[in-house]
């Protein structure tokens, strides 16, 4: 049995910690995309508050393009957007207990005009989304791996919806619990980032922090 495998959910949690940042909020410092859950349903009181962080993103002339199809295990909406998620997804994703897919409506209502910026505001709602799941103490992990086309047809997403990612929302399980060596060592891996001299700049390629 590897190290990796020993190690429990709480000690991986304080693995993935980021370094602590003065000002920098606690939930953005804590926030990671587990694969592994331990299958307790979360409650619709939790939810609402997971999905009010989501509504209270910015979004281009604040039309809020976002829509989430949410689906909660034993219903026939989780079980389609499982379907259409990738192999190596599936590995994993049945544990989480909530699985959730991602939409923006690309043209404004107002006049039927093209929103350049959907996909972004529902990237910018996802990521409020995820911030408050990490502040109730949830788990939440990003996929885009999955058929779009298929998830798509199977819920009957209109044309001009735009897809962005599925979300698995749950309480973060237990490393081993994933049962294969090669997701543990994934689980296990301390996380890392690109140092803000990459990707901040004061000229183009010129560090600007």
């Amino acid at each position: 049995m590897t190290v990796s495998a020993t190690l429990s959910a709480s000690e991986v949690n304080q693995l993935k910690k980021a370094p602590a940042v003065e000002g920098v909020l606690p939930a953005i410092l804590e926030r990671w995309s587990p694969r592994s859950f331990d299958g307790r349903e979360v409650s619709a009181e939790t939810l609402r508050k997971v999905f009010e962080a989501a509504r209270w993103a910015a979004s281009s002339g604040n039309v809020q393009p976002w829509r989430f199809v949410l689906g909660m295990r034993g219903t026939e909406t989780y079980d389609k957007i499982f379907a259409s998620l990738a192999e190596g997804n599936r590995k994993w994703a049945h544990r989480a207990p909530v699985l959730i897919l991602g939409t923006a409506q690309t043209k404004f209502a107002k006049d039927g005009a093209e929103n350049r910026f959907a996909l972004y505001d529902l990237g910018a709602a996802s990521s409020y989304l995820t911030l408050g799941a990490a502040a109730l103490g949830l788990a939440a992990h990003q996929m885009a791996g999955f058929d779009q086309e298929a998830a798509r047809k199977a819920l009957g997403i209109p044309a001009e919806y735009a897809i962005g990612s599925v979300i698995a929302l749950g309480y973060q399980g237990e490393p081993a619990a994933l049962g294969d060596e090669e997701l543990i060592q994934r689980e296990t891996a301390a996380r890392t980032r690109k140092p803000l001299s990459e990707m901040v700049f004061k000229a183009w390629g010129e560090a600007g922090l």
